[in-house]
């Protein structure tokens, strides 16, 4: 739950001023949609002090990654931390065994939705194995269907100034450790030792044997869009019902 100070707080976590006039941020928007990954998570962890902590250092890894990845995709050579080095190894081999054409000035791209009022930050913009269409780079456990909300706004928003978009794709960009005797993975972002079962029986507790660290990638791509921003439109009414006494404050309603 967030909790704002003043309408300039208000503003600031929950949107974007472009040109003057304040929006909201469809990051934000979304997340008025429950998420019962999110929630088993915190029923799991030790107390919801100790999942803060856990979500808390997660996200700090996440946005290392998007940071390097960004460097990479501008051209330049980032300094990679050793604990994110797997991760970034992998986008690497991704960028080596695909056709990915990127415009600078399409990577991190603000875009704004004036008649639907609501703004965001769009990962990039490239042809992709021949396609052209919006790529959104994400560092989670999986790739879950919320996404298509976002990437969804996106897409709507960005039509008028490319009109040849084509699609959209989630990147996923992750990096685990896999048994040797039983095949299953280990995953250790946050310092939560997320275990998964592989095709065989778990070992028994301090059994297994496992790798090095090891990055991963995993790509989907979500050529049907429309239906997605209809839902997004939606939560979007949703956001700004619950959020109706600060949005009037700040003149947006």
């Amino acid at each position: 739950m967030n909790y704002f100070t003043d309408p300039e707080n208000f503003k600031e976590q929950c949107g974007y001023t472009i040109d003057g006039v304040w929006y909201p941020r469809v990051t934000k928007i979304v997340e008025i949609k429950a998420k019962p990954a999110l929630y088993m998570f915190y029923g799991g962890a030790a107390s919801y002090k100790a999942g803060q902590e856990i979500a808390k250092i997660s996200a700090t890894e996440g946005t290392k990654i998007h940071e390097a990845v960004e460097k990479i995709l501008l051209g330049e050579t980032p300094k990679v931390d050793p604990d994110i080095k797997p991760s970034i190894d992998a986008f690497e081999m991704f960028l080596n065994n695909n056709s990915l054409q990127v415009d600078k000035e399409l990577v991190e791209r603000r875009v704004c939705h004036k008649d639907h009022r609501y703004a965001g930050t769009v990962d990039l913009i490239a042809l992709f194995n021949g396609k052209f269409g919006v790529m959104d780079i994400k560092t989670s456990q999986a790739i879950y269907r919320d996404y298509n909300l976002q990437t969804s706004a996106y897409m709507e928003a960005l039509l008028a100034d490319f009109p040849a978009l084509q699609t959209r794709w989630i990147l996923r960009i992750d990096q685990v450790k896999n048994c040797y005797v039983c095949g299953a993975t280990m995953r250790p972002k946050g310092g939560n030792n997320k275990i998964r079962k592989g095709r065989m029986a778990l070992c028994a507790e301090g059994q297994h044997e496992w790798s090095d660290l090891q990055g991963a990638t995993e790509l989907q791509e979500f050529p049907y869009w429309k239906q997605d921003f209809q839902a997004f439109l939606g939560a979007k009414k949703l956001w700004e019902w619950e959020n109706e006494g600060w949005l009037k404050k700040v003149g947006y309603l």
